[in-house]
């Protein structure tokens, strides 16, 4: 039978032929893919011409093409839908494709290639996109360690084949936590649920082939279930438990991975050159050094510290009115905080949420990119992955753009969070390919599903992302869409989020899913009055999960990473009623693989930028101004990595931003 990876995909829109591929596909795909790949590899390397950006450069594009092709398919498969099946061929592959990326980077014959070409530069008569594309791969190169001889760089090869496992366990890990916990709720432990939380924890039951209602540590379940129920015990096991994962002791304990995995990237910076991780990892970032984004962090710490203590001062006076003694503590403050928000702001997150169901929400996101960037959205009726994914296709003017998909329910088989990734990327180099972008989301199911406001900001940050890849129009996929510095990704998608506080958008689509009804004009004012509610909460719950990144990475490797993280965070001197973010041993952005590793930051750092970005509509008078949304296309959306992300940014707005419009935009300015 023939290989459905392998053979061509006459599908609409080429997309994977997902009814057709079985698990057992993928093994021997991977093994065609990396042969072929291998030998364009061993071509390009021991070509007897002399070297040119053609034969070399452009050759290495389209190298991998089959084996981008497979990898596309399968790894947003792991993520999304995992199977055991899958889960084990991931462990196999970590090694091999780790393995298979240090033989090109370590091929002497193919590094002198592009050596000879970095060296005849100026002389090759290179338009700026390739410039910047021979720019790029010769600093791949050096940061991977091609110029590194004898004992060095074998090492370093074991090095990186060792982290790519190393992740990947941890992962998989944190993905079994989250699936085996759960806590059935009897009838006396549902006081005080809303109606959607109640639909949820029965959804999760039944997902589980149980009766009645189920807690689980999905966080579309647990944050509501610890913002509305009225028993503080049954909170405490919730959140102790969401809080424990990675770190139970069992099988699945990541904390002796991380360790490792901190010791690894030490090596590996020294085997470089570098100080610190830190100094390897963000050289080629905007931030540039460690110095710069504590800089950056601490200017946000004090206020947001400073309001998180008021807020908690607060809530724990109306905890001891309700004749609760003692401290608060992270259990209450959720719970707490919601019936704050209640009474300062007259918001009930229960009555919000029939004006922002998924349908209407996925209309203004699409609406928007509309009005921005004239995109029309038409559902697909394709075989996809699972039921519940859902795909448009995206055309401008009658032309085709992309297909979107969207996959947004929480389950068993889908790690936790949400994302944004590519089956196939933009590219015109070998012909015009055009993208499939797929949005990620674990948002709790519903008849219809229900979003809190948060949610429906992660169906906007996500889709900013999608807008990053649809949008790309380089010639080269590597520096296609989001291939860009990773503290400067995080502004489309952040700066995205914005056009969900626009009045006129939420006027026109937070329709109750019954009525039709508009959101009353009350409730809506209420909403955008409250946006910088508990901003002391949130940004504290960052900016320590942030610092704690930069100090194990800053330094020597700790051998005990929990002992350092209680070290930083006592030093910052750490609200008790708040944990971090991301505790190490779940801490799956810095410890799944090396891309957000020294680089959490890089969310506050595109919020910099994004507030000022959207002062560019603000300050036009519309937020939809066409030349305003022609500019950020130009320069931000289509653009890619094709200049530094500094200079995209200052063609966009004509200067760089300072922190004061992220500290206006939480609400944190007068606290500063």
């Amino acid at each position: 039978m023939t290989n459905a990876l392998l053979a061509e995909w006459t599908t609409p829109f080429a997309l994977p032929p997902f009814g057709a591929i079985a698990d057992d596909d993928f093994a021997p795909a991977f093994d065609a893919a990396l042969a072929e790949a291998r030998a364009n590899i061993a071509a390009i390397a021991d070509s007897p011409d002399a070297p040119t950006f053609a034969n070399t450069i452009a050759a290495m594009e389209l190298a991998e093409g089959l084996l981008d092709r497979v990898a596309g398919v399968f790894f947003n498969l792991a993520g999304a839908d995992s199977t055991d099946a899958r889960e084990a061929l991931q462990r196999d592959l970590a090694p091999k494709l780790s393995a298979f990326s240090s033989e090109v980077t370590n091929n002497r014959a193919l590094f002198t290639r592009i050596g000879a070409l970095w060296q005849a530069r100026d002389a090759l008569g290179l338009d700026a996109e390739q410039m910047r594309v021979l720019t790029l791969y010769r600093q791949m190169f050096v940061r991977a360690g091609a110029e590194l001889e004898g004992e060095a760089a074998a090492r370093m090869t074991a090095v990186k084949g060792r982290l790519a496992v190393l992740g990947t366990q941890f992962s998989q890990n944190l993905l079994a936590d989250e699936r085996e916990w759960f806590h059935p709720l009897a009838e006396a432990n549902l006081e005080g649920l809303p109606d959607f939380v109640l639909e949820s924890a029965k959804a999760a039951a039944e997902e589980r082939g149980l009766g009645g209602h189920v807690l689980t540590l999905n966080r579309s379940l647990i944050v509501p279930f610890l913002q509305f129920s009225a028993r503080r015990d049954l909170r405490q096991l919730a959140y102790e438990a969401w809080v424990a994962r990675g770190a139970n002791g069992n099988a699945s304990d990541n904390r002796a991975i991380a360790a490792e995995i901190l010791a690894l990237r030490a090596e590996r910076a020294a085997l470089l050159g570098y100080a610190s991780f830190a100094d390897y990892k963000l050289e080629p970032e905007m931030a540039k050094t460690p110095g710069a984004v504590r800089d950056l962090l601490m200017r946000v710490w004090v206020p947001a510290k400073a309001r998180a203590l008021a807020d908690a001062a607060v809530l724990e006076g109306m905890m001891h009115a309700d004749g609760v003694n003692g401290n608060l503590e992270p259990w209450d403050w959720r719970y707490y905080s919601e019936r704050r928000r209640k009474a300062e702001h007259d918001l009930d997150e229960a009555a919000l949420k029939p004006y922002l169901s998924l349908e209407a929400m996925l209309g203004a996101q699409f609406d928007c990119a509309n009005r921005l960037f004239g995109l029309e959205f038409r559902a697909l009726d394709v075989p996809l992955y699972h039921p519940d994914a859902r795909a448009w296709e995206v055309t401008r003017g009658g032309a085709h753009v992309a297909v979107f998909i969207g996959d947004y329910f929480a389950r068993a088989s889908k790690r936790s969070g949400a994302w944004c990734s590519a089956m196939r990327s933009q590219r015109k180099l070998g012909g015009e390919v055009r993208p499939v972008v797929v949005n990620v989301c674990n948002f709790a199911k519903g008849s219809p599903a229900l979003l809190s406001y948060d949610d429906a900001r992660t169906l906007f940050h996500e889709f900013g992302h999608a807008l990053h890849q649809m949008l790309s129009d380089v010639t080269h996929g590597f520096i296609s869409g989001t291939s860009v510095a990773r503290d400067f990704v995080e502004l489309p998608s952040q700066l995205y989020e914005h056009w969900l506080e626009v009045p006129e958008v939420l006027a026109k689509h937070a329709r109750h899913w019954q009525t039709g009804e508009p959101m009353p004009l009350a409730m809506l004012e209420r909403l955008l009055a409250a946006g910088t509610y508990d901003q002391g909460f949130g940004t504290v719950e960052f900016v320590s999960s942030a610092l704690v990144d930069l100090a194990f990475h800053e330094g020597a490797a700790p051998a005990d990473p929990m002992t350092m993280q209680a070290e930083v965070l006592d030093a910052l001197g750490m609200p008790r009623a708040i944990r971090m973010r991301h505790a190490t041993p779940h801490f799956a952005h810095i410890f799944s693989g090396d891309g957000y590793s020294s680089g959490y930051y890089s969310y506050m750092w595109s919020e910099v930028m994004d507030a000022d970005a959207f002062a560019a509509f603000e300050e036009a008078g519309d937020p939809f101004d066409p030349e305003v949304a022609a500019r950020l296309e130009r320069f931000i959306l289509s653009a890619g990595g094709s200049q530094e992300a500094e200079a995209l940014y200052t063609q966009f707005r004509g200067r760089m931003p300072g922190v004061e419009a992220l500290l206006k935009g939480r609400g944190l300015l007068d606290a500063a």
